[in-house]
């Protein structure tokens, strides 16, 4: 925790599951059927990324501005592309990942060979794997069961690694991660352990000017700006302050207190703020210039990833794995996302954004920004969830419900899977987000399918 002082591949729709001839074995996923409507891109707003982000993905990822604007278009079509699959494809689902400089492959795995051509036909590559992603993350469940009563201070960090259809636990000292697996029982081929120097801490200082927010001697980051009702605030780390601690703003002027916070077990909290202060959609980019947020779509695991910070700045990486367990020599933490982005003390409750769309707060990591390093944020999402915030964005102030009948409604967040009805209409979500003003299921096909 960071706390101080192309081509628009991978358009296509699965079609239904049609049936298997053969008796007692799973029906395999269907044909695709033909793109239709607007794509990913423009329904999120991929296609319209800001200069700032477009510099910093130039400059950390070694990319071109041409490339760094192809590869928002490509990540945002194929996470449209992977949340149908992973609609379609149910259980036998093992995961998706992106490769290539601008993301132009989609790979999505399965548990069952005779998925492999409705998933080449949706314009992504198949892996045909052991384990499916429900067991991978029941395996991990157990990892993390068992680290509340196992010494894990020698093995913090536990992850589902999709790229390699393992749960990885890393350690300093493989006697430490031997010791975590006895005492789960868990299948030693599901379980990698790759041992490693890197130990995950608060980067904690007392005193530094720039983007921040002030806790009595302490200085964290903003994250992203959210409404609780009327009330204004922001998102941000929940080991930078505890409920009822006051804030000051960047310029040391009162600003407001923790509403809520969680610290360990999450890294979550939310300040509200008083009246001199107004919530903006926005996240400070390079050269103190603005970086619009409008949405908070989850980017998927190979996604490009930018950051900004009150210590470091802007700087961009990539989305490593999501669900990854840290143990700090404070506590432990689950349902974080581990990313190749650097960052050091007081770059703590600060944004990360996948082009315009809004995907956690900073929690901690090791390394820094010269010799470079691996972060971990608490995605913002179940942040929102969990304290009945709605993420300001650029999209319009209006709510919108869900017509007569319907269950949706903006501000409500949705998991893939969840199921909504619309106008009369059943809709499935396939990509985790929180519902914006306008963007209704039958509206954005990049995040909902119709049942």
């Amino acid at each position: 925790m960071l706390h101080r002082h192309a081509t628009a591949a991978c358009t296509a729709a699965l079609a239904a599951v049609g049936a298997l001839v053969l008796t007692g074995l799973p029906a395999a996923a269907a044909s695709p059927a033909p793109p239709t409507g607007p794509s990913a891109a423009a329904e999120l707003g991929a296609d319209r990324p800001s200069a700032e982000v477009l510099r910093a993905m130039q400059r950390d990822l070694g990319l071109t501005r041409e490339q760094a604007a192809q590869r928002l278009i490509n990540e945002a079509e194929a996470g449209a592309v992977a949340g149908r699959l992973r609609a379609s494809l149910g259980t036998r689902f093992a995961g998706a990942w992106l490769r290539g400089a601008t993301s132009a492959t989609l790979t999505v795995a399965t548990t069952y060979a005779a998925d492999v051509p409705a998933i080449k036909a949706a314009g992504a590559q198949a892996e045909v794997v052991r384990y499916g992603l429900a067991e991978l993350e029941a395996a991990k469940a157990k990892l993390d069961k068992a680290a509340v009563t196992t010494k894990t201070v020698d093995a913090p960090v536990r992850y589902v690694d999709v790229r390699t259809n393992t749960v990885v636990l890393e350690a300093t000292e493989q006697a430490a991660a031997d010791a975590l697996l006895t005492a789960t029982g868990l299948d030693r081929p599901l379980v990698r352990v790759r041992t490693t120097a890197e130990r995950p801490r608060l980067l904690a200082y007392d005193i530094r000017g720039g983007d921040a927010f002030h806790i009595t001697t302490s200085r964290c980051s903003v994250g992203f700006s959210v409404l609780a009702g009327t009330q204004q605030g922001f998102a941000t780390a929940g080991h930078c302050g505890k409920e009822g601690d006051a804030t000051a703003g960047f310029n040391k002027v009162a600003q407001g207190s923790f509403k809520a916070s969680e610290f360990p077990g999450r890294d979550m909290a939310w300040v509200a703020t008083n009246d001199d202060w107004t919530a903006t959609p926005y996240v400070k980019g390079e050269g103190e210039r603005n970086v619009e947020v409008t949405g908070s779509t989850e980017a998927l695991v190979g996604a490009s990833i930018c950051r900004s910070g009150s210590t470091t700045g802007w700087h961009c990486g990539t989305v490593e794995q999501h669900d990854t367990s840290v143990t700090y020599p404070q506590g432990t933490v689950t349902g974080m996302t581990r990313t190749t982005v650097c960052a050091e003390a007081g770059d703590s409750g600060g944004a990360y954004v996948s082009g315009s769309q809004a995907q956690g707060v900073t929690s901690g990591g090791s390394g820094n920004c010269t010799s470079g390093g691996t972060t971990f944020y608490q995605p913002i999402n179940p942040i929102l969830q969990a304290y009945g915030l709605t993420l300001k964005t650029t999209a319009s102030e209006a709510g919108e419900v869900g017509k007569a009948g319907g269950a949706w409604a903006t501000g409500k967040v949705y998991a893939a899977g969840h199921q909504v009805m619309y106008d009369g209409v059943a809709y499935r979500c396939i990509q985790a987000h929180q519902a914006q003003p306008g963007r209704h299921p039958a509206a954005v096909p990049a995040l909902w399918q119709r049942v």
